[in-house]
């Protein structure tokens, strides 16, 4: 069974400043969700203090997402032959489970208040909600990039991004408190911030669950891949076909490959770099373990239930 392995745009983003950057927004935010609270309390705004609570929720996603992204660095050993590679798509999955979470305490607590609607202090609102908008704007941007390589650091993104537009639902609701006495805006404006949760939050849980679950990334058509593999000089069919996401950084494909010739171990070589060439051009999968056959009186459908 040929194996070949490739980590080259692993380096596409700095990790060590990806790492730093995480802390600064878990810094950001613990300051944030302090003075919500303080504020919130004072005011007696709902919306001020589930964002409060939003912003809690962030910093302890972003306290996830930076253990996971540490973890993932260990090394392999004998008995963790993957070292820690999957802690960051479960961080992802935890993450999104927490925004959904929240979502449902947020929506709970904005009937409640609707049904009994309270007199706000709306200029302590839309100050804090300014400095919200200032400090997430900063972790959002901080992120931004590496969001768009990593599924743990996507759902710290998502958390700080859904919140920033919370922020600015809270100071559009103090505005309309203060020149229009509007409160019962504060218990729509939570509400919306909690439906926005929701989306967000199944998103990133749906697309975590299908990387734990070891699904076929999306953007991979099993059947194409196949036609263009059994294009190849020599290769018969490939069958027995796995393919899945070990990380972020790792796609692995796995399969038997029916050769129409009884080839040496050379020749195998030779075909196997063409198949890989294929695959990483083509697909972006950086792991190909291949099992070569001849003759073999074996099922040779793409897909076989193991």
């Amino acid at each position: 069974m040929a194996h070949k392995h490739s980590h080259n745009h692993i380096h596409l983003y700095d990790i060590h400043k990806k790492d730093k950057n995480l802390m600064v927004s878990i810094l950001l935010n613990t300051f944030i969700t302090a003075a919500q609270v303080v504020g919130g309390l004072i005011s007696g705004s709902l919306s001020l203090l589930s964002d409060a609570l939003h912003n809690f929720s962030d910093v302890l996603s972003l306290i996830v997402s930076y253990a996971a992204s540490k973890l993932s660095k260990k090394q392999a050993s004998e008995n963790r032959t993957f070292g820690y590679k999957r802690a960051e798509i479960l961080a992802a999955f935890v993450n999104a489970s927490t925004l959904i979470i929240v979502a449902i305490i947020l929506i709970k607590e904005a009937i409640e208040r609707f049904k009994h609607p309270q007199v706000i202090e709306s200029n302590l609102v839309i100050w804090l909600a300014l400095l919200a908008i200032v400090f997430n704007g900063l972790s959002v941007l901080l992120l931004k990039k590496d969001s768009k390589h990593n599924i743990n650091v996507k759902s710290a993104y998502v958390h700080l991004l859904t919140d920033m537009l919370a922020s600015i639902a809270v100071l559009i609701g103090g505005l309309l408190m203060k020149y229009f006495q509007l409160f019962w805006v504060d218990s729509v404006l939570t509400f919306l911030i909690a439906f926005y949760l929701i989306w967000m939050g199944y998103y990133l849980l749906k697309t975590s669950t299908k990387m734990l679950m070891l699904f076929t990334p999306e953007h991979i058509n099993i059947h194409a891949l196949v036609e263009n593999i059994d294009a190849l000089p020599k290769v018969k069919k490939l069958h027995h076909v796995h393919i899945w996401n070990l990380s972020d950084y790792e796609l692995h494909l796995e399969a038997h490959l029916d050769l129409y010739e009884d080839v040496t171990i050379s020749e195998f070589d030779s075909i196997l770099r063409n198949i890989e060439t294929v695959l990483q051009e083509q697909y972006h999968i950086n792991h190909v373990t291949i099992q070569p056959e001849y003759n073999k009186n074996d099922p040779k459908e793409i897909i076989v239930q193991d």
